[in-house]
């Protein structure tokens, strides 16, 4: 099995000591690198190319929300998960805008941070219970019926949207497999096509910009 590999992001070093040696307990995670702000988390993304950044808010020289945006900017497959002591609106949407797969509070346990990254990894969505709805609803309003939007049948099958909607309620892929009557595979192989032509690499940016064009909604 191959291993998940990690760069953690923080300007603590006893954070990302503490967090370092409590992930790597677990057989299938591997942290490759740490960085202590911003600009050093973009430079070890690019070279390194880790599967899953934790990802810092409040950091020096560059901060967690520009960071996520140069790393997604130049190597889109990396997958940022977000872990800030923050819940506020603004750093939250400008995170989800900036192409972060997952949102936690720093006080979720341990065993919920391991779920996380294996989950945003296998293109899950993650988002701390506490704001998932009011985020999923901020880009709900912001779609203003802008006749320059693509229509969703100009990028996706009626299929691949029927999927979207089903993971945009909040429905895992299992369920979205029984929901629809497909094996399992073949919803993933979907997701999978939906992030390609999306050009992303998670539900929660799939679901963003669906939600931000009107092709989806919260309502079943």
């Amino acid at each position: 099995m191959d291993k998940i590999r990690i760069l953690i992001a923080d300007d603590h070093a006893i954070v990302r000591e503490g967090t370092r040696r409590f992930l790597e307990q677990e057989d299938d995670l591997d942290v490759i690198a740490e960085a202590a702000d911003g600009e050093e988390a973009v430079k070890l993304s690019v070279s390194l190319k880790p599967d899953v950044v934790i990802m810092d808010i409040s950091m020096p020289n560059v901060d967690g929300i520009e960071a996520t945006k140069r790393i997604k900017q130049q190597v889109p497959s990396v997958t940022v998960l977000i872990l800030s002591a923050y819940d506020d609106d603004q750093f939250v949407f400008s995170l989800l805008e900036a192409g972060a797969a997952g949102y936690l509070l720093k006080s979720v346990r341990g065993n919920e941070l391991i779920d996380a990254i294996r989950a945003v990894n296998a293109g899950e969505s993650v988002l701390h219970p506490s704001i998932a709805r009011k985020v999923l609803n901020r880009f709900t309003e912001s779609n203003n019926g802008d006749p320059r939007k693509q229509k969703a049948a100009e990028v996706l099958t009626d299929r691949e949207i029927e999927v979207l909607q089903l993971a945009t309620q909040g429905s895992s892929n299992q369920e979205i497999a029984d929901k629809l009557f497909l094996s399992l595979r073949t919803v993933q192989s979907h997701l999978n096509h939906i992030f390609n032509k999306l050009q992303v690499s998670s539900r929660t940016e799939a679901v963003v910009r669906a939600l931000k064009e009107g092709w989806v909604t919260l309502d079943s």
